[in-house]
């Protein structure tokens, strides 16, 4: 699957993520007729997990066949009672590789892709989890994160990755064939999108995601703008971000200034120095976590997704982006992206950074980049050694 090519004939629509986001995703469980395809890594029985869960159950009444697939060790936090209460709603459930009950130890391998295909003919890719702190609830703003529902003829790419790694996980599973009854294709769009679908499972030798990044720092001439939740990039993605600017590539990163994992975020300070030094502009958002996962090159085309740009993204997870390609679509989410960096962000600038560090801090960035190095290391020794 590493030559995927791009589908002309598709409708893409961006999705803020908060409560823009879990509208659109529960008004099209409810519309569904036939199908729904739910692939998650982190799924919580909160206030957010719950109106989910109903939602579901009453499509399910519907007689809608339902396929919920979730990370084992991420959606631990998905109680026993409200998994059977799924599965006694005839919803088809199963947890992806669950640690207790693994032939090998992978620990690196885990389902981080978050993708919904509904009557296999509409779809969202994005970041988002299905938990509060991915919502706007009365407790707070959700983390910053985005998604992109699409329809068209990606559908069916995006179907089919689904009902693959549902048979990998369930091998009783038994396609039924298409059950899509909306064709959007034939809709009178009033314009299409190119898009295709990427993905990463290193233990399979599939690196699309990977390659996709590749091609962007390859290709870009201009400039680059990343949003990313973990960037901690390895010696592959220094070099590319180094040969890039070289060229005199324009390189902004935007990353999360206030993080949810403390040791990844000292980990990324520790870069920080490395980064400035090959003149990659630094953001920092302000107004909460940061979670979202995209990269613009040029203004021609983008990748969203669930990819961090780190080792684990790369070297062990079940990863799933869209590469999008329509000068409209990609202009709006810069502008959205630029409004974040001038409204929410701020800039560590060269001047800015120097006065933050002293010995205290700079130890403790050292010290965090080689535990997560360390961590990299042991959850992808396996797949680098397969290599």
């Amino acid at each position: 699957m590493n030559n995927t090519a791009y589908r002309k004939k598709n409708k893409v629509e961006f999705i803020n993520g908060g409560a823009d986001y879990f509208k659109t995703l529960i008004d099209l469980i409810n519309q569904a007729k036939a199908s729904i395809y739910l692939q998650v890594y982190i799924f919580e029985n909160d206030q957010t997990g719950k109106l989910v869960i109903e939602s579901l159950i009453n499509a399910s009444k519907r007689n809608v066949s339902i396929f919920l697939l979730v990370d084992g060790i991420a959606s631990n936090k998905l109680s026993n009672h409200y998994i059977n209460k799924l599965k006694k709603a005839g919803i088809s459930f199963y947890k992806f590789d669950p640690i207790f009950n693994r032939k090998h130890f992978y620990p690196g391998r885990r389902m981080h892709q978050k993708v919904i295909v509904i009557d296999e003919a509409y779809a969202i890719v994005g970041g988002i989890n299905i938990a509060d702190k991915y919502n706007d609830t009365q407790h707070g703003k959700a983390w910053l994160d985005f998604a992109v529902l699409v329809m068209g003829e990606i559908v069916t790419d995006l179907v089919n990755s689904c009902k693959i790694l549902w048979k990998e996980t369930n091998a009783n599973y038994e396609d039924n064939g298409s059950k899509n009854i909306f064709l959007p294709i034939n809709h009178q769009f009033n314009e299409f999108c190119e898009v295709r679908i990427r993905t990463n499972d290193w233990l399979k030798h599939n690196n699309q995601v990977s390659n996709s990044y590749i091609e962007l720092f390859h290709s870009a001439q201009n400039k680059i703008t990343i949003l990313c939740s973990y960037f901690i990039p390895g010696r592959v993605f220094r070099r590319l971000i180094k040969n890039a600017s070289n060229r005199g590539v324009d390189i902004t990163v935007i990353t999360t200034g206030i993080s949810d994992v403390l040791i990844a975020k000292y980990a990324e300070r520790w870069l920080y120095d490395w980064l400035l030094r090959h003149r990659v502009k630094i953001y920092e958002y302000q107004s909460n976590i940061l979670h979202g996962k995209l990269a613009i090159c040029d203004s021609k085309w983008l990748t969203i997704g669930s990819y961090n740009i780190n080792d684990i993204s790369a070297y062990a997870s079940i990863e799933l982006n869209l590469d999008i390609k329509n000068d409209n679509f990609v202009a709006s989410t810069l502008k959205r992206i630029n409004t974040i960096i001038e409204k929410e962000c701020i800039e560590i600038t060269s001047e800015i950074h120097y006065k933050r560090k002293h010995i205290i801090n700079q130890l403790m960035r050292w010290l965090s980049y080689q535990c997560i190095r360390t961590i990299f290391l042991m959850c992808t020794f396996y797949f680098k050694r397969k290599e």
